[in-house]
């Protein structure tokens, strides 16, 4: 769900991995086709009408019928509380990762979790572009600045580092991996502030 600076970007390294893409949207419209997407083609069209409708390379529903298409791995990537109460014992997916900002409110994540989705939550899944902005700092201070391939290469690390700790937590705490990344996070800020001296 979404196919601009998120959707449309992570839709386009997917196709590129080699992953099937079968369902694309944007505020105005859906478009899914279960062959998969010609994702270049559909976002060279979305680029220049500024919008899917008309886009003759699937099949068009609405937003909601996206979000409840049958697929391994839904990416909501729009706008907040886009899977709610009404909507999430709807989706047929296995995994969910949270593109955009608060797309799940509290009551679907409880439906969620009944219904064993395994879901990468916000916090987690979308912090690149604040470690990216970490990186920058970072050399900036040594006036030394990287490669593009430099930066992509140590996001990953640094990514699938997070990935792994926050797993670890759920499953040793037998938590979703939501509240185990606030675990991690209070976790790491607590350890910060006593390595500080900040307070006795």
């Amino acid at each position: 769900q979404g196919a601009g600076n998120v959707g449309g970007t992570v839709a386009n390294l997917l196709h590129q991995s080699g992953v099937r893409v079968i369902g694309l949207s944007d505020i105005d419209t859906g478009l899914v086709n279960r062959k998969g997407l010609d994702v270049p083609a559909v976002l060279a069209w979305q680029a220049k009408k500024r919008t899917l409708k008309g886009c003759r390379l699937g099949e068009h529903c609405s937003n909601e019928d996206v979000l409840t298409t049958e697929c391994d791995i839904l990416i909501p990537s729009a706008t907040e509380n886009q899977i709610t109460s009404r909507n999430a014992d709807k989706l047929r997916t296995r995994i969910i990762v949270e593109g955009a900002n608060g797309p799940t409110t509290a009551n679907a994540d409880r439906i969620l979790d009944a219904k064993d989705v395994f879901v990468v939550p916000d916090i987690l899944a979308n912090a690149g572009d604040v470690i990216v902005s970490y990186f920058e700092w970072v050399q900036d201070r040594a006036a030394y600045f990287w490669e593009e391939k430099d930066v992509n290469d140590r996001l990953e690390i640094q990514m699938r580092k997070s990935f792994a700790q926050v797993l670890d937590r759920s499953r040793a705490a037998k938590v979703d991996m939501r509240t185990a990344a606030y675990m991690e996070a209070i976790n790491r800020v607590a350890n910060f502030t006593r390595m500080r001296g900040l307070y006795p």
